[in-house]
């Protein structure tokens, strides 16, 4: 299902009443939004947020960098899929993922039992927008960072959208984003 910008008061009960079942997780790829949009999703439902990266990174005592520049992706993957697990376990509200947790099979599949999904999608040009702003992105560092993007999201389109929901999150108020997941929660079954 894709919802746009779609405004309901009533979505946000209704979202909500889906909450109590389960965390909602947001996919995509880095830069699309997941954490901002995550942080004022929790707070139009009154439940907790969590940066799944964040918490890696806590867990570790290392940044995300840090993590791929000593260990390697694998290494971090793993790590990566641990701290979702206990989050799903700890039942928090709206969980933003790294924009490669879901494209891992057991990440996704845990993801799909235990969350309501949610792909947040944009398109590239803003992608290369928003991740120019710091240089903190271990996938981003060597090579041309549109096409880079590009790559990633023609790689990964097919395994985001096996998320229970896709939302468009264009350009403008991170605000339209949230009705339209809400939207898109309360429309779900």
């Amino acid at each position: 299902m894709t919802v746009a910008g779609a405004e309901n008061p009533q979505a946000g009960v209704r979202a909500q009443s889906a909450l109590a079942l389960r965390p909602i997780a947001l996919v995509g790829l880095m830069g699309v939004g997941k954490t901002t949009v995550g942080r004022r999703l929790a707070a139009q439902l009154g439940v907790g947020f969590i940066d799944a990266d964040a918490a890696i990174e806590a867990a570790a005592h290392l940044s995300i960098s840090e993590i791929f520049d000593a260990f390697g992706e694998a290494y971090f993957r793993d790590g990566e899929r641990r701290v979702i697990r206990r989050l799903l376990a700890e039942g928090a509200g709206v969980i933003a993922t790294g924009g490669g947790a879901f494209c891992q099979p057991q990440t996704r599949a845990m993801l799909l039992e235990h969350a309501r999904v949610v792909w947040l999608d944009c398109d590239v040009d803003t992608l290369v927008e928003r991740t120019g702003r710091r240089d903190t992105r271990p996938l981003l560092r060597d090579g041309d960072r549109r096409e880079v993007l590009a790559r990633l999201a023609e790689e990964r389109r097919p395994l985001y959208a096996q998320a229970h929901v896709h939302v468009q999150a264009q350009g403008g108020p991170h605000s339209r984003t949230v009705h339209a997941i809400l939207e898109a929660l309360a429309s779900w079954k």
